[in-house]
């Protein structure tokens, strides 16, 4: 009779990544990690796998299998599967037997009210009762544990998989917001994109995404320090397998760019801001969150650039998941809105 009810049924917070997806439920905290990544059966279009197992499928599937990452830029792409993978990861999490929660969603600050809707029905048809999002860079602040309630100004830079959101927050608001769709996954296509170019070899994304993590750098002189790694892909003139020394300074050339464009909005979200919060961002420093704040050396190229000490939070990867979990608390109030 109390699942029938929804009695004691626990709500959870979704952080509903381009890459990863982090489950986190109402008093046990984060609960569950997976890539988001569907694999499909194209000829009957069911579900093979998801997360994990699915991931490791990426580039290695027959014709009648495709391995798909339903989010894109920090929406959805694919609706249908997009509303498989929760669907699965809500039941993983809560089991068959549990009654309906109440879900909260983190969303880039920069989506329409179109892409918001469709996070929120998707979620609904995923099995939650009702739905609710919040946008990724308050929740990442509430994570990383910065005093949002009170009259301070923090500013907080999300890079994720998809977008990087920069906010400036105070008095439990965002006071200014930037949201660009360059973050993980493009560092990840430019360094394939400069391997191919430079050296005539075709790499995946997996290994593209190996490189960054194990040699990226977004200092270049501080790439010339680290030693470079071999790598194996299709050699294109040839069309055979090869394997190339990829040196550390390839790959901080290949990043310059998108990290160039990460930067530029850092910086055009503090000239937005005003002089007192401005003032406090000085005083208390950028915070850094989300995968992308675990690249080599960036913390400290935004702060050479922007003449504000930068720190990365504790935890970056999970901040955005702890505090969309840590927004249930306010979930009345979303409900009476």
């Amino acid at each position: 009779m109390n699942v029938v009810f929804g009695f004691g049924t626990k709500n959870i917070g979704i952080d509903l990544g381009t890459a990863n997806t982090i489950v986190y439920v109402e008093g046990k905290g984060i609960v569950l990690r997976e890539p988001s990544v569907v694999a499909k059966n194209t000829k009957t279009g069911a579900i093979v796998s998801v997360g994990e197992e699915a991931r490791n499928m990426i580039g290695r599937t027959p014709a009648s299998i495709k391995a798909i990452r339903p989010m894109k830029d920090g929406v959805i792409a694919d609706y249908d599967t997009t509303v498989a993978m929760l669907k699965y990861y809500i039941t993983k999490t809560l089991g068959h037997s549990s009654g309906k929660p109440y879900v909260m969603v983190c969303v880039p600050s920069g989506i329409t009210e179109v892409e918001k809707r469709a996070v929120i029905d998707a979620t609904r048809v995923a099995g939650a009762r009702d739905a609710y999002v919040i946008e990724e860079p308050f929740a990442a602040a509430i994570g990383a544990g910065l005093p949002i309630m009170d009259p301070t100004g923090s500013m907080v830079v999300d890079i994720g998989g998809g977008t990087t959101d920069v906010a400036t927050i105070s008095l439990g608001g965002i006071v200014s917001s930037r949201s660009l769709r360059v973050a993980g996954d493009k560092l990840n296509e430019a360094i394939a994109t400069y391997v191919r170019k430079k050296h005539n070899l075709l790499i995946g994304e997996r290994t593209a995404e190996r490189l960054k993590w194990e040699i990226g750098s977004a200092s270049l002189d501080d790439a010339k320090n680290i030693e470079g790694t071999t790598v194996r892909g299709r050699y294109l003139l040839t069309g055979l397998p090869k394997a190339v020394e990829i040196s550390a300074e390839d790959i901080s050339t290949a990043i310059h760019e998108p990290i160039l464009e990460i930067i530029g909005t850092v910086k055009e979200t503090l000239e937005e801001t005003s002089p007192e919060i401005a003032a406090d961002v000085i005083d208390h420093g950028i915070v850094l969150t989300g995968g992308g704040a675990l690249l080599k050396n960036l913390s400290e190229v935004i702060s050479d650039e922007t003449q504000v000490p930068v720190s990365i939070a504790k935890d970056p990867l999970d901040c955005v998941a702890i505090g969309t979990g840590e927004s249930l608390k306010s979930i009345d109030v979303m409900k009476k809105k």
